[in-house]
């Protein structure tokens, strides 16, 4: 069993850099320059199984776990983070939380098309004003009937305007209750809701981040995921999962990082010699080397714990936050090797450098993952 994952991983690696050299590299920069989202390179991502890799193959996915879901992410990750965040938040946010908390019934409406790429996915938690603090949210959903109208504002969300389907979080109870939110499907089309503002990015801008807009937005009762007041429970456990998505992109960004830097070292002649034989530069490959190793065994055993069945609270805040500071730690000093070349769009560690720092930002900033350790470390 474990040899077979390890074949379907290489699998998956191989198929992923084929897909990124031809699909990719060819026009990452101009999309990044554009700040394009390029929709289309999703739905062949969906042909190649990655939409759908965490779905049961009952419902039109892969059936895969996470060991093969971290190779895809952080090797899609080498070519360009963004496309790898989107994939990732398709996956592990929108997709995971149908997955996980949805009915039979709502499985079969939703991920066949969700899996196949063919629907990209968003979901809604975070709003202008709560960020971390998401007890106190302002989007509310009261019933009328067997129907709910949605009104507020969600911000910061990847496909909130090219999503064709949002999981949204909206408070049905008293404000500040963590029993009182609720987590509603809502399809693109519905009345009332809309894509908003496109926000313009340091970084990650070959993913789509906007604004999502409720106003008077019916939803029909069969839309709600779980049951009423559970939907920020819901959200903590999909974080848990998403934390390990993050943590892989994190890991991929820093990967290629070392990649770049140790190349062009051995080719960048000074003094009659490669820049890799001056101890300054070596040992800054060695640093960043170790930790890119330690980011993938902290990514491994969050994992590991994952398919046990156990908490994975601790080890996915571990592995998130150690693996995003290292992205932005080992582009630096990719892009330090670099010197004056490194600061041009010439070479890809400009933009690893521009794209490392949302991975200590997103679904949790390094300081909430510090906190959830603690606090694990506390209750021990």
């Amino acid at each position: 069993m474990i040899q077979e994952s390890i074949e379907t991983q290489k699998m998956i690696a191989e198929s992923v850099k084929q897909f990124g050299e031809k699909n990719i590299a060819p026009y990452r920069d101009q999309w990044d320059d554009d700040e394009h989202f390029p929709i289309e390179v999703f739905h062949q991502l969906g042909e190649l199984g990655l939409m759908g890799i965490l779905v049961p193959e009952e419902y039109g996915g892969t059936g895969l776990g996470y060991h093969e879901y971290v190779e895809a992410i952080s090797g899609l990750a080498y070519f360009d983070p963004g496309i790898a965040l989107s994939m990732a938040a398709h996956n592990s946010l929108c997709t995971n939380h149908i997955l996980m908390f949805g009915t039979e019934e709502q499985k079969q409406r939703w991920l066949p098309k969700l899996a196949s790429g063919e629907w990209i996915g968003a979901w809604g938690l975070t709003e202008p004003n709560t960020g971390s603090d998401a007890g106190n949210m302002l989007t509310v959903a009261h019933k009328d009937g067997d129907e709910w109208i949605l009104n507020g504002s969600k911000n910061f969300i990847t496909h909130g305007k090219s999503g064709n389907v949002a999981v949204v979080m909206a408070r049905t109870g008293d404000k500040g209750d963590k029993h009182a939110m609720t987590a509603f499907v809502v399809e693109r089309g519905t009345p009332g809701f809309s894509g908003g503002r496109k926000e313009r990015k340091l970084g990650m801008r070959t993913s789509e981040t906007t604004e999502m807009i409720f106003q008077d937005c019916r939803v029909s009762e069969a839309n709600i995921l779980g049951e009423v007041g559970e939907g920020f429970v819901q959200a903590l456990k999909i974080l848990d999962g998403g934390r390990i998505s993050i943590a892989a992109l994190g890991y991929g960004i820093a990967k290629g990082a070392l990649k770049c830097a140790l190349e062009y070292s051995q080719e960048r002649k000074q003094f009659g010699k490669s820049i890799s034989s001056f101890q300054g530069i070596s040992f800054k490959l060695a640093d960043m080397a170790t930790q890119v190793e330690a980011s993938r065994l902290l990514i491994k055993e969050s994992i590991i714990k994952k398919e046990r069945g156990e908490n994975i609270n601790k080890a996915s805040a571990m592995a998130k936050y150690y693996a995003s500071e290292v992205a932005v730690k080992c582009a630096d000093e990719a892009v330090q090797i670099f010197g004056g070349y490194g600061f041009t769009k010439d070479y890809p560690v400009e933009k690893y450098y521009r794209d490392a720092k949302l991975c200590t930002i997103g679904e949790g900033t390094s300081n909430i993952q510090k906190l959830v350790i603690s606090r694990c470390l506390l209750d021990e």
